[in-house]
């Protein structure tokens, strides 16, 4: 029986080849590993990491198409907060070099999700002596500084928030409340260990902490602008046919309406959003057909177990 099955899923990997692998090239072209000391997920062997393979966040953050489309969600959210979108501005090239800060978030995420615990602990140690240099005052003179535990929590919630909108939207499976309020308590370690405080950690507490948020939120010159720039951003796209900016729409998609509110977005927009949403969720199957070698399953390797335990929620 079971040499049936492997063999019926070698076949159907055979069928769906024509269509997985310039995805899979355009994924590596787009998120390039590094050229040299990037991190070996694969030992020691047994370490689990800062989570480990029986928590919700290896499964949430084992999906391409929700994380990708939840880092754009969450620039979108970004912007809407002049003090975080202040250390952009300042400290970033972001208009030349978007994909670049998307990239970094990217490897960031991951990392701290599935990387061998002191690689982990490392990655969280270097942002914070970067943030311990990111000063100066917002576009109200307001001053800011990247360490602020406030800030810390509002970017990180904007993040955790967004990722769980892409996986119930693009995932493979359904999120159980259960496995949604222990996504955000585990996530919430990183969050602290950056020196955020008073983290949210249950889907009640996290929109108890947006609704007191929201009124300090404003759409500004600088909001424009970075939308302007993230509207330009250049992704190509891994099929011919499709339109680049797929995931921007897919990414828009999952704004909360309040958000949605404050960016502007016209009629014209949610339907883009509405058409991108349902040709990402058709090519989402393809995505994990083509992605199956990535961090999250090395990291099934060192740990001692088969990568198809992400594809259930843990036992609770």
């Amino acid at each position: 029986m079971a040499r049936v099955v492997v063999g019926g899923l070698s076949m159907l990997r055979n069928l769906l080849r024509p269509a997985t692998a310039p995805i899979r090239r355009w994924v590596m072209t787009a998120f390039p590993k590094p050229p040299s000391g990037g991190i070996d997920y694969e030992h020691p062997v047994g370490d689990p990491g800062l989570f480990g393979p029986n928590s919700v966040t290896w499964r949430i953050h084992n999906d391409f198409c929700g994380m990708l489309a939840g880092g754009l969600c969450a620039l979108y959210l970004q912007t809407l907060h002049p003090r975080a979108l202040a250390g952009v501005w300042d400290h970033s090239n972001f208009r030349e070099d978007l994909v670049g800060r998307l990239r970094r978030t990217t490897t960031f995420v991951g990392g701290t999700t599935y990387a061998p615990t002191h690689e982990a602990r490392a990655m969280i140690e270097r942002v914070r002596t970067i943030h311990a240099q990111v000063r100066g005052v917002d576009e109200a003179g307001v001053p800011y500084t990247a360490d602020d535990p406030d800030l810390l929590t509002w970017v990180h919630v904007s993040e955790m928030s967004s990722f769980l909108a892409g996986f119930r939207a693009y995932g493979p499976m359904e999120v159980p409340p259960a496995a949604a309020d222990a996504y955000f308590n585990e996530t919430r370690r990183i969050a602290e260990a950056l020196g955020a405080r008073d983290v949210p950690g249950s889907v009640a507490a996290l929109d108890d902490y947006v609704r007191s948020v929201i009124p300090t939120l404003a759409y500004t010159e600088r909001t424009r602008v970075v939308l302007e720039v993230l509207a330009d951003l250049d992704l190509p796209v891994p099929l011919a046919g499709l339109s680049r900016d797929i995931f921007l729409h897919a990414g828009a998609y999952l704004l909360p309406p309040w958000a949605s509110e404050l960016l502007r977005r016209s009629p014209a927009d949610h339907i883009k959003g509405r058409v991108a949403a349902r040709t990402l969720r058709g090519m989402a199957p393809l995505f994990r057909a083509a992605l199956t070698d990535g961090v999250a399953t090395r990291s099934c390797h060192r740990v001692g177990v088969d990568r198809g335990l992400l594809t259930t929620w843990p036992a609770r």
